[in-house]
């Protein structure tokens, strides 16, 4: 186990898969468990163990042999677990309960769509006019931000602002109607 492994790129026809099978067998326990460390929760840490040894596979020809192929492998595991971590930290997800799940189970996908864009056209009807317009023209007939200025005769900058306050205006909208 603490023998040094070098493999050198040469050493590679096209990424060998026998190769990768090694290397994955040799480090796969050691990345994992860097993963739990990061994440603190053991399905997060297989789903970023299995993701990182995929980007290993997909770059193993940019290993340079600059340092050991274990440094390398777990500098990449290092940073995929941060980026990792601070997506989290972004994105607040929050399990489903089993009553939730049952429903979603029995929903239609082409009804729940349908649902979303009754939903979404009472929001914009109740949107001024201008700000319905431009949103469906940004959105229904995704027009550029140039396209909108030019048709508009409006500043790129003023139709940014005018597209994001009217994307605040149909947030709240949405809000007030679930409360």
């Amino acid at each position: 186990m603490n023998q040094r492994t070098t493999i050198h790129n040469s050493q590679l026809p096209a990424t060998s898969i026998d190769t990768f099978n090694s290397l994955y067998r040799r480090y796969v326990k050691k990345v994992f468990q860097k993963c739990l460390s990061a994440t603190k929760d053991v399905e997060a840490a297989e789903d970023c163990t299995q993701d990182i040894f995929m980007k290993v596979f997909a770059n193993f020809k940019a290993f340079r042999n600059q340092s050991q192929l274990s440094t390398w492998l777990y500098s990449i595991a290092h940073n995929y677990c941060l980026d990792r971590i601070r997506l989290d930290k972004r994105l607040v997800m929050e399990r489903m309960t089993p009553e939730v799940d049952a429903e979603l189970d029995d929903t239609d996908p082409e009804e729940g769509i349908a649902e979303q864009k009754r939903l979404l056209q009472a929001l914009l009807e109740q949107l001024p006019d201008e700000e319905a317009t431009l949103l469906r023209l940004k959105y229904e007939q995704n027009l550029s931000i140039a396209q909108l200025s030019h048709r508009l005769q409006l500043s790129e900058s003023a139709i940014k602002m005018r597209l994001k306050r009217s994307r605040e205006k149909i947030r709240a909208l949405a809000r007030a109607s679930l409360e």
